[in-house]
This record gives C-alpha cells, structure tokens and sequence, in this order.
C-alpha cells in the first residue's frame, strides 16, 4: 500500500475515533481526558488489537490490516456502511461479501448489544453465522466468530460436526435440529430467488447431513423469535434460558440474547460465569507487534 494511502488510512481512522464519545461504546467518561472523543488504548482494546499496533495504523506505518482487523476497527469505531466501505479501500482490501464474519453490523445493533449487561448476547445473520458476542457470550458459548468458510454458519456446523452439539441435553436436540432447519427455509425464503450464499449452504447441508435432507424435505417454515435454551455449561452446569431475537429491517441480520427463565437458578449461575468465565473476545491477532507504548490521557 502506498505511504499516501496509509497516511489517508490513519487519518480516517484517527477522524473516527474523536467523535466517539466512551459511553458511546460502554466505557466511563472518566474525570480528567485529554483528548476528544477515545483514545488510542480504548480502540485497540475494543478492536482486539494491541495499542502499538493500532498507533502505528494511525500514524501511516505498520503491516497492511487483515480482513478481520478491519472489521473488527469498523465495529469499535461505530462505522455506518459507507465508511466500513471507505475504511477497506483505503486498506486496499476486498469489500467483504455481505454474510461473512466480517460482514458489517449495523452501528445501532452493536449500541444496543454494548448496553446489554449481564446476560449473554450477540449478533448473528440470517444463515446464523456468528458476528460479534458480548464477553458474557463467549464464556457460555465460546468464541462463535472465530469460524471461517462456510462453517461460520452454526446451522451448517450443527449438522456437521457432533461437537457442536455437546452442550445441549440430548432430549433437547430433536427439537432443536427441527427448529434450525424451518428457520433456515424462512430465511432463504427471504432472499433473492437463487441467492448464491444461502443456496450454497442448503446444497452442501442436503449432501452432508441425512437428517437435515430429511427435515428439509418436511417444509417446515418458522422464524425463530423466542424460545427455551437449556444449556450445559462445564464450569456453572445447566442454563435454562429464554433466547429473544431483534431484527434488523432487512432481516438479514438478528440481536439475540439470553434470559434467565424465571423460577430457575440460571440468574445466580450467570452472575457466577461474569466472575469465573468471562474472557475478552479477540479477533485475528497475527499482524499485531507486541511492544509497549506510552497511552494517551
């Protein structure tokens, strides 16, 4: 990449990054700040990046950024779509295919997943394919967006691989595959007659998995919007849980968290997993320098 380009690169990025203000993004305002809008270490630690990394990105130098990393920045910067656009342009990077896991998330979706505290959430789209969790997701589920190709998808990995299905009860699973397979048809029903991404992925799900060949053939349709969830979890055991579902206007892309069903102990069980389990969700780290820096104030 040009020095031109990687100057207008870090100058985009350092132009986003003081108009946001640290509220914005479920960070303390703090007393005393002397710069406007976040700083430097805020970015990096919400784009998953190290902070030398990130201050190199803003001063024209470094490695060129990865895919991930470029989306990562567009979600911690609260980019609308034409600047998640301009931001890969300037990286002289793809625009990535809508669907993916770097797929843009609409900035109100990532406000609204900022403020849920507490309880498990994340958001995904339509094909289910995982693009951003909240810390508290990662520690019952696991990092779901660390998949690639077309095992992004849950629905695809659901029916694929048995792993993915080892902590929910085994009674639970029946309904579970049903309830996948007649949203999945909901959803491509949605979609363009034809559509590339979801027909490839029910082809390559009819060849692999006898069972979703056999519900697929019932014609099932329901969108998921609220159900029971009964989760296993290693360290805390079983979460029973109310999964609810906020669309976004397209329907391409749904909100999803995770309420503890009253009458249950899965509210204390989740208060414990906040102490114990949590972890810090990381994106693609393979082009991050590891040094130390002076952090702004």
């Amino acid at each position: 990449m040009s020095n031109t380009r990687y100057s207008e690169l870090g100058a985009f990025l350092r132009s986003r990054r003081e108009r946001i203000r640290p509220e914005e993004v479920g960070l303390a305002p703090g007393p005393r700040r002397r710069v406007p809008g976040l700083r430097r270490d805020e970015v990096a630690v919400l784009a998953g990046a190290s902070v030398e990394y990130y201050t190199e990105l803003e001063r024209g130098a470094g490695s060129q950024p990865s895919d991930q990393m470029l989306a990562a920045l567009a979600r911690a910067l609260r980019l609308s779509r034409d600047e998640r656009d301009h931001l890969y342009r300037l990286a002289n990077r793809p625009l990535p295919h809508q669907g993916g896991t770097t797929s843009h998330v609409h900035p109100a979706m990532l406000d609204l997943l900022t403020r849920i505290d507490g309880t498990p959430a994340m958001v995904c789209t339509d094909l289910h394919t995982v693009l951003v969790q909240n810390p508290l997701a990662v520690a019952m589920l696991g990092d779901l967006s660390a998949h690639h190709g077309r095992a992004a998808s849950f629905v695809y990995r659901w029916f694929t691989d048995p792993a993915s299905r080892q902590i929910y009860p085994q009674e639970d699973l029946a309904p579970q595959s049903r309830s996948f397979v007649a949203d999945l048809r909901a959803a491509v029903g949605r979609r363009s007659p034809g559509d590339a991404e979801a027909t490839r992925l029910v082809d390559e799900l009819l060849q692999r998995s006898p069972e979703f060949r056999a519900l697929w053939a019932d014609q099932d349709v329901e969108v998921r919007r609220d159900e029971r969830k009964r989760i296993v979890h290693p360290t805390v055991g079983m979460l029973d849980l109310n999964c609810l579902s906020l669309f976004s206007e397209d329907n391409r892309q749904r909100l999803l968290w995770f309420a503890p069903r009253a009458g249950t102990d899965t509210a204390e069980k989740l208060a414990l997993l906040t102490v114990v389990g949590t972890q810090t969700m990381r994106p693609d780290r393979s082009d991050e320098p590891i040094k130390d820096v002076p952090l702004e104030r």
